[in-house]
C-alpha cells in the first residue's frame, strides 16, 4: 500500500481508501470529482473553481514516470514519488500538491524525515492530511472581486534525472484565466525546492496573500533552536490556520474545517474569505491581546520550547533549525519574500508525538504582493540538508 511512501512520521495512520475524500484538502479538483459534503463546507467562502474530473493514474504513469520519479494511486489521488540515486526521496499528493514526505540521506548511510506530516479523521468522517510543505494563497483585486485560492494542481512536465535533481512542474489558473501560477518542485542530492510563479493577466492589479508552510518534524520543541536570527525585527501575531497546518488542543474552540473559517488569523491569511458572523471568542481576544507585541530578536540561538507565533518582518534569507534530541539540523532559505513566520506549539506535548514540530513559512501578510496588470511575480523556498 501507498501509505510506506506517502507519510514517513511516527503519527496515527488509518486507511484513507475507504474514506471518501472531501475538500478539506482537495476542494474543486481538475482530478477529484466533487461530493455532496464538500459542497457543503465551501459554502461559506466565494472560491472560483473548474469543472473537476477523476485522476487518471495510468495516464501519469505512463507520460510522465521514468528517470527517478514514479506514480502510486492511493484512493481519489495520486502519489508522485522523487528518489534520487544517493536515497533523498521527495513525495507529493496529487492534486492538491502537499509535499507529505522528504526523506533526506545523511553522512551515515541512512535516511531522516524532515517533514512532519498527519493523518486524522476530519469533521465529516474524511481523511484530514496535515503538516508536510503546503501552499496557501489567495488573490483579489481592489474592487470587490470573487477570491480565487489555488488548490487545484495539474501536472504539467517532469524533468531532470535521479543523478543530478528531479523536477516536476505544476500549473493551475483561475477559471476565468486571469491568473496563472506554476509551482515547481526540485529534489537536489541535498535540498528540497518549491518555487512559484504567478502571472497576472487581468487589466486590474492583483494582490497575493499567503504563505509557504513547513512542518519540520523535530523530537521536541524543548530540544530545537533556530540558530541565525538574532537582530531580526518580528511581531507576535494568532497562530496562522489553513486546511494543512496541524493546529494544537489549545489553538482554538472548534475542531475540523470548521476552525479554519472561523479564526480571527485568517483575517491575515485570507482577508476576504472570513466569515460575517465571527464571534468574540477566547482565540480573537487573544490575538488582540498579542498583535502590537513587536521586537527585536536577541538571542543567535533561539530555544523554541515556548509557544510562539511569530512574523518576522527583517531577517535573513536564511537561518538553521537545530533539534538536539535527534541530533539533527536543516536549513530554510527563501527568496522573492519580504517576511518570515515561526510558529512552534510549545514543549508541553508527548516527544515525538503529532505536535513535535516546528513551523517555518515564507509568507505575505503583513504586506500583500502587488502583481500589476501583465506582470509576473516569482518566489519561494529551499529545504537544506547540511547533513551529507
Amino acid at each position: 500500500m501507498a501509505l510506506s511512501t506517502l507519510f514517513c512520521t511516527n503519527n496515527f495512520l488509518f486507511s484513507i481508501r475507504n474514506i471518501p475524500y472531501s475538500n478539506t484538502f482537495t476542494p474543486c479538483s481538475t482530478y477529484i470529482q466533487h461530493n455532496n459534503h464538500s459542497k457543503k463546507k465551501f459554502a461559506l467562502i466565494k472560491v472560483a473553481s473548474v469543472p473537476s474530473q477523476p485522476i487518471n493514474f495510468e495516464y501519469l504513469e505512463e507520460e510522465f514516470s521514468g528517470n527517478g520519479v514514479t506514480f502510486e494511486g492511493v484512493g481519489d489521488s495520486c502519489i508522485a514519488k522523487m528518489e534520487m540515486k544517493n536515497g533523498s526521496i521527495a513525495t507529493i499528493l496529487l492534486p492538491s500538491g502537499l509535499i507529505t514526505s522528504y526523506k533526506a540521506s545523511m553522512w551515515h548511510g541512512g535516511s531522516v524525515e524532515l517533514l512532519h506530516t498527519s493523518v486524522s479523521e476530519g469533521e465529516y468522517g474524511d481523511a484530514l492530511i496535515q503538516g508536510g510543505v503546503s501552499l496557501n494563497f489567495s488573490f483579489h483585486t481592489d474592487v470587490g472581486e470573487v477570491s480565487w485560492s489555488p488548490n487545484n494542481w495539474v501536472l504539467h512536465n517532469v524533468k531532470g534525472d535521479a543523478e543530478d535533481s528531479i523536477q516536476i512542474e505544476l500549473i493551475n489558473r483561475s477559471s476565468n484565466d486571469t491568473v496563472g501560477l506554476k509551482y515547481i518542485v526540485t529534489l537536489e542530492n541535498d535540498a528540497l525546492n518549491s518555487e512559484l510563479e504567478v502571472s497576472n493577466s487581468k487589466s486590474l492589479p492583483l494582490q497575493m496573500t499567503g504563505s509557504i508552510l513547513n512542518h519540520l518534524t523535530v523530537s521536541t520543541p524543548e530540544a530545537t533552536y533556530a540558530l541565525g536570527l538574532e537582530r531580526s525585527n518580528y511581531c507576535s501575531i494568532a497562530p496562522i490556520e489553513s486546511q494543512f497546518i496541524i493546529s494544537p488542543p489549545d489553538s482554538g474552540q472548534e475542531e475540523g474545517f470548521q476552525k479554519i473559517f472561523n479564526s480571527s488569523a485568517l483575517k491575515r491569511l485570507f482577508p476576504r474569505w472570513a466569515t460575517k458572523n465571527q464571534k468574540n471568542n477566547e482565540v480573537e481576544g487573544s490575538q488582540t491581546g498579542t498583535d502590537d507585541m513587536a521586537g527585536e530578536e536577541m538571542d543567535d540561538y533561539k530555544p523554541l520550547r515556548e509557544k510562539i507565533s511569530l512574523v518576522y518582518t527583517n531577517a535573513p534569507r536564511g537561518f538553521t533549525v537545530i533539534d538536539r534530541g535527534r541530533r539533527n539540523s536543516v536549513s530554510v532559505g527563501r527568496n522573492g519574500f519580504d517576511e518570515m513566520y515561526l510558529f512552534s506549539p510549545g514543549s508541553s506535548f508527548e516527544i515525538y508525538s503529532k505536535y513535535a514540530y516546528i513551523c517555518v513559512g515564507q509568507i505575505a501578510i503583513l504586506k500583500p504582493i502587488e502583481l500589476n496588470p501583465g506582470a509576473v511575480w516569482r518566489g519561494g523556498q529551499y529545504i537544506h540538508n547540511p547533513n551529507l
